[in-house]
Formats: structure tokens, sequence, C-alpha cells
């Protein structure tokens, strides 16, 4: 009986195993996307746009195959919001109960929140019902229409640029190769792995310290229209001088942080 019953677990593992690494990969899917359609924005492309990751899910279910893109996506990104859980929940790397490991575990909760969205938006497209949904603006309107509401929107800010701040700190002390298999990995992969992983974490710091700093701005005047998102950090990045630079930078820094998703699903240390 006691056979049977580890049996059952490990297969259970092995299955949450599998959905995170589809996980991985969707999410990589989505970012290369993103990454791609700012790229063609920045080099004056037809078809090229900054957008979200609503936005790049949207374009992969518009391609040929779109429907059968958009089920294998909401099934992956289901993976990655198990494994989010997982992490929070099973504690499966150690963290512990201290303060910054709670707080960790604490992001692995809300990023399961985010990719569920994302998740029941491709379902949504795949139903037909256009998955409007709330806009980041509208989203921070409402909150803000609570008593300490705009107190709340203020402290998100500030906790979005600290996690801006934690992905520079993950690229300079390349903490992200502790979660990899680098046994399994030759020489030249590990390197171009780890260029690959710095560059992405560091486009998506910045794209976090945008979206946080506008969060707090929204907060510090009242005006939740100063709210945005991923489109709306490439859009500034874009206006500014050099912007068609910068972002072709970001654009490539987005699809090596979708490249370095794809690195995770396939080297990642997963034991759930």
């Amino acid at each position: 009986m006691s056979q049977i019953s580890s049996q059952q677990a490990q297969n259970a593992s092995k299955g949450v195993e599998w959905l995170a690494r589809m996980g991985y990969s969707a999410k990589g899917l989505v970012y290369v996307v993103v990454g791609g359609l700012a790229t063609m924005a920045a080099l004056g492309g037809g078809g090229g746009q900054t957008t979200g990751t609503k936005g790049a899910v949207a374009k992969i279910g518009s391609e040929p195959f779109g429907q059968v893109l958009l089920v294998i996506m909401a099934i992956g990104l289901a993976g990655y919001v198990a494994w989010q859980l997982v992490q929070a929940i099973k504690d499966p790397e150690h963290m512990g109960h201290g303060g910054g490991a709670l707080i960790k575990r604490g992001a692995f909760l809300i990023s399961a929140v985010i990719y569920a969205t994302l998740a029941v938006y491709a379902v949504s497209l795949l139903v037909g019902s256009g998955g409007g949904g709330s806009s980041k603006d509208s989203m921070t309107a409402k909150l803000m229409s609570h008593p300490g509401g705009v107190w709340a929107v203020a402290a998100i800010g500030i906790i979005i640029i600290g996690v801006g701040i934690s992905q520079f700190m993950r690229a300079y002390k390349k903490k992200f190769q502790k979660a990899w298999s680098t046994s399994h990995m030759r020489p030249f992969e590990l390197t171009w792995a780890t260029r690959i992983a710095r560059f992405g974490l560091g486009a998506r710091g910045v794209v976090f310290l945008i979206t946080g700093g506008f969060l707090v701005i929204a907060a510090w005047q009242t005006n939740p229209n100063k709210a945005t998102g991923l489109d709306g950090a490439l859009d500034t990045l874009a206006r500014q001088s050099y912007g068609q630079w910068l972002l072709g930078v970001m654009a490539l820094g987005l699809i090596c942080y979708g490249l370095f998703c794809f690195i995770n699903a396939v080297y990642r240390q997963i034991d759930p």
C-alpha cells in the first residue's frame, strides 16, 4: 500500500514538473513575442508595436493555427501558475520562514495571480469573449477610490521598484545559476545561457522600475491615468531622446528574458 502511495506521489510530482516546464516555455514565448514586436517598432518595420503580455497572447492567437497555439498557451500558463503556487506553499527550494524568504514566497503568489489572469485571457480569446478585462489605470482608479487606496497604490509601486532592483541583483550575482542543473550543461551552453539570462533580467528590471515609478507618481498626483504596464514602459522609452535605440535595446533584452524562460524550461531543477 505504501509503495502504491509513493508511486502516486512520484507521478503527481512528475506531472507538476512537466506543467512547470510547459509554463516556463509559454512564458518565454510571450516575452519573445513582446520583444519581437517592439524590435520591429524600433526598426520601423510594418506590424511592429509596443505591447504588453496580453497583447502578445492576442498576437499569438491571430497567427495561423492560432487557436491551437492558444490552447497550448493556456495549458502552459496554467502549469506555470501551479508551479508558482507550489513554490509559495510547499517551499521546495527550502527558502524557510525568514522575512526575506516570506517576501519571495509572497512574490510567487502574486506571480501566480498575474499569470492566472493571463491564462484566463487566453481562454477568453478561445471562446470568443474578447477578454477585455480592466486596464491597469482603471484598476488603479478602483483601488484609489477606497479608503487608504492611494497609500496602497504607492506601496505597490515601491514593491515593484524593489522587485526591479532584485532583478538587477539576480543578474549581477548570477543567482539564477543555483536553480540550474549546470552539470548537464556544456561550458559554452552555461556561458551563453548566463549572458542571455543577465541581459534579460536587466531588461526586465528596467521595466519594473518604470512601472513601479509610474504607480508611485499616480499615487502622488492622485491620478490613476499615470499608471502603466509593460506596454507603457516601452512607450516611455520610445519617447525619450534616442528612443528608437533605447526601445531596440530593451526589445532585445525582453527577447533574452524569453530565452531565459526557455532555458529554465530545459535546465531548471524542479522538485515539487
